[in-house]
């Protein structure tokens, strides 16, 4: 089976991450589908919501998968690839209809990422949102997702998750307005996540591309900083070399701070 699943439901596109096995970890071809996906929804007129969800109800997507990262050797490398995942999420974000992700499971780095662009975020009881890199990986988010999750969660909020590297559960989450609806069981957030898309289907277009982009201004509009040099400084780093290796190991990390 592919590792991305399209599938149009009605008006709803609906698209699966299908690697449960390895956590629905995202490969570079698994995020360029979604930036396929997102053009195709974009221009299709009978398409009026669009749902992003993971396949085997343990997780939503499980981060970057890990080995993508062995050959990065410069600050270079870490901005290339920074510029290849907002390419995607960009492209999510900006897509004229409304998205929702679907949350089973494990929701974290790059799966936080993708479900943070999306416009409604709903889940299921056993799901784990997070971006445990300070234990992980040593490496960063862009500035331009700090921004976009300080505003969903708040930075104090935010700094709680990265410096514990602790992972909020679906209550905290609801809590925290993260996600809008929380539902028991995998089975029961999918069903919720089609009449869900097919209500959103049913609204005035316009109003929701209106609200979508009166918001993403007004987040700019609060400021855009260059933050290339924290990203060189973080992948670059020995710390994130050793966090790579140590993570394919199975071992923990020993930090140095250079």
């Amino acid at each position: 089976m592919p590792d991305i699943l399209h599938e149009t439901r009605g008006p709803v596109a609906w698209t699966t991450l299908n690697r449960p096995e390895q956590r629905n970890a995202m490969t570079f071809p698994m995020y360029e589908g979604l930036f396929e996906q997102a053009a195709a929804v974009a221009k299709d007129p009978a398409i009026r919501c669009w749902v992003i969800t993971g396949a085997g109800g343990k997780a939503f997507a499980a981060g970057t998968d890990i080995s993508q990262f062995q050959n990065f050797s410069t600050g270079q490398d870490a901005l290339d690839y920074e510029t290849r995942i907002d390419r995607v999420l960009s492209a999510i974000e900006d897509c004229p209809k409304p998205v929702i992700a679907a949350v089973a499971g494990a929701c974290v780095g790059g799966g936080l990422g993708i479900a943070g662009v999306c416009d409604l975020r709903i889940a299921s009881a056993n799901a784990r949102f997070g971006v445990p890199v300070a234990r992980t990986l040593g490496n960063t988010l862009s500035t331009m997702n700090i921004s976009r999750f300080a505003a969903l969660i708040g930075p104090a909020k935010l700094k709680d998750l990265v410096f514990t590297a602790r992972l909020m559960d679906a209550p905290e989450a609801l809590a925290a307005g993260f996600i809008s609806e929380m539902l028991e069981t995998p089975e029961a957030l999918a069903e919720r996540a089609m009449k869900l898309a097919e209500d959103v289907a049913g609204m005035a277009p316009l109003t929701l591309t209106a609200t979508k982009v009166a918001l993403k201004r007004l987040r700019i509009a609060n400021g855009s900083i260059d933050g290339d040099d924290l990203v060189t400084m973080c992948f670059g780093s020995n710390d994130f070399r050793e966090g790579v290796q140590a993570f394919l190991a199975k071992r923990k990390p020993v930090w140095t701070g250079t």
